[in-house]
């Protein structure tokens, strides 16, 4: 980062004839770095620095985001420091290694695209210069982010079925930590903390509770398996209503058969278990009243936040409860959060992006003519792009061909919701109608089923000392793939 550090900027009228002065930020990532040695970033910034000095360029700062997505939406903290340094123009360019490491998703390459636009910087690629000041760069780059965002979605397609056809052979799935009770392998009991559950399976059905069980296991100074220093309901409940102990194998949250490791209790007793959780477990709030209930976390901890109301305004909350690792230390005003994303999602709604999250969510094998409709739909969006970038076809005629693609592809994704009962254009979307008016004519109930439909969740950040309004840099939204 380029943090306590004035670069000098070059007056923007000599900056095009004077390229050798720039100074550059340099950017790389990995998504996946299996072996934690940082090689894949390290071989990205070399070939970077190579460019750079033969183009006589200043490296004014090296950002690296190691391990972390570009297409899952996730906080890149490097990532965003360079963008803000470029706002704050400390920055005269970005060498990076290809397009893809920057970005795999079209919303935030548009974000780049304009803070860049604005601080007149433009992006060098080892491969090539993207030229985001000009119409051709500019094209070729939207080009390249969706190709890669179509890409990470198939990959993610195939990791998903890999992973499911795993847990259906009942084979262990992966992670950074053992889970409690078994060795590394996944396998093997670990007999000392085999002996721990079966003393807290049965405690808990003798009517202990998970707090009296974890305030015993911290007095005892029994180490957990994860990096966390300390027992807590929410490290000790996912172990206990565990098919694993039980040998089983469990995927999303469900079992889906035996497991190839013992179990530490009998398949009975954690029925018994589940039975006695169900019963006990008592709802302390009431349903969820408003748009963004269970959606939203906290940037500081990552607790859910809840919905307060100090002194008659609601406010979504990060509280510090017994048993709840929640810091206590953020708020947002709910409603004044609600207005500023209720209009991201409709205009989602309205994206390519729907269509792909319906097929993504369509069961195997079901619905296959309409699934077709929408996939074929995107392909001749995709073709379009791809003869407009090959000069095939004009601006002009690439524009109205798309509006027919895209009605075609709101025409065929409608079908699919409609068929497969997802319901997210249910009653309020059509092409004539006033979108933000209609929504906010439906019940919280049908909004809250199309917000969860088209949002994974968003991160709430910190407040910046002082402000008094919501500032949009504060919410970081996880968009459903």
């Amino acid at each position: 980062m380029l943090a306590g550090t004035d670069v000098p900027r070059m007056p923007v009228a000599y900056r095009a004839d004077m390229k050798k002065m720039a100074a550059a930020a340099i950017y790389a990532r990995i998504s996946s770095d299996q072996t934690g040695d940082g090689l894949g970033v390290q071989r990205q910034l070399e070939d970077c620095r190579r460019l750079a000095k033969g183009r006589d360029w200043t490296v004014a700062g090296e950002y690296v985001d190691n391990d972390v997505s570009a297409y899952s939406g996730k906080q890149r903290p490097a990532y965003e420091r360079m963008v803000g340094d470029i706002v704050e123009r400390r920055i005269d360019a970005v060498l990076v290694y290809h397009l893809d490491r920057l970005t795999r998703r079209p919303v935030e390459l548009e974000h780049f695209i304009d803070v860049c636009t604005v601080a007149g910087v433009d992006v060098t690629t080892v491969t090539g210069d993207v030229g985001l000041g000009n119409d051709n760069g500019l094209l070729i780059a939207r080009i390249t982010s969706a190709m890669a965002a179509a890409e990470s979605g198939r990959k993610s397609a195939r990791i998903r079925r890999k992973m499911l056809q795993n847990a259906q052979m009942g084979k262990p799935n992966g992670g950074a930590n053992r889970p409690f009770g078994y060795e590394s392998d996944r396998i093997t009991i670990r007999d000392a903390e085999a002996a721990i559950i079966r003393e807290v399976v049965s405690r808990y059905l003798a009517g202990e509770s998970l707090n009296s069980l974890t305030r015993w296991m911290n007095e005892k100074e029994i180490p957990t398996s994860g990096v966390a220093d300390s027992w807590s309901v929410r490290t000790l409940r996912p172990i206990l209503i565990s098919g694993r102990i039980a040998g089983l194998r469990d995927h999303h949250g469900k079992t889906v058969g035996p497991a190839v490791w013992p179990g530490i209790i009998t398949p009975e007793e954690h029925e018994t278990v589940l039975d006695t959780f169900a019963s006990r477990h008592i709802e302390r709030r009431p349903p969820h009243l408003y748009l963004l209930s269970g959606l939203l976390h906290c940037g500081r901890c990552g607790n859910t936040l809840v919905t307060t109301s100090p002194r008659g305004v609601r406010r979504y909350t990060c509280t510090r409860t017994p048993g709840s690792s929640g810091c206590g230390q953020l708020s947002i005003n709910a409603s004044m959060l609600e207005d500023f994303i209720a209009p991201a999602i409709v205009l989602r709604l309205e994206s390519p992006e729907i269509g792909r999250v319906l097929v993504a969510r369509a069961e195997p094998g079901q619905h296959p003519q309409q699934l077709r409709e929408v996939v074929r739909a995107q392909q001749a969006m995709l073709q379009l792009a791809a003869m407009l970038g090959a000069g095939e076809i004009t601006r002009a005629e690439f524009l109205e061909a798309r509006k027919a693609a895209a009605a075609r592809h709101t025409r065929a994704v409608k079908r699919l919701d409609r068929v497969a009962g997802t319901r997210v254009f249910d009653g309020w979307a059509s092409e004539d109608a006033a979108q933000m008016s209609a929504w906010q004519q439906l019940p919280v109930a049908r909004r809250r089923e199309i917000a969860r439909t088209v949002l994974t969740s968003a991160v709430i950040q910190p407040r910046p000392r002082g402000a008094r309004v919501l500032d949009p840099t504060r919410v970081d939204l996880v968009w459903a793939t």
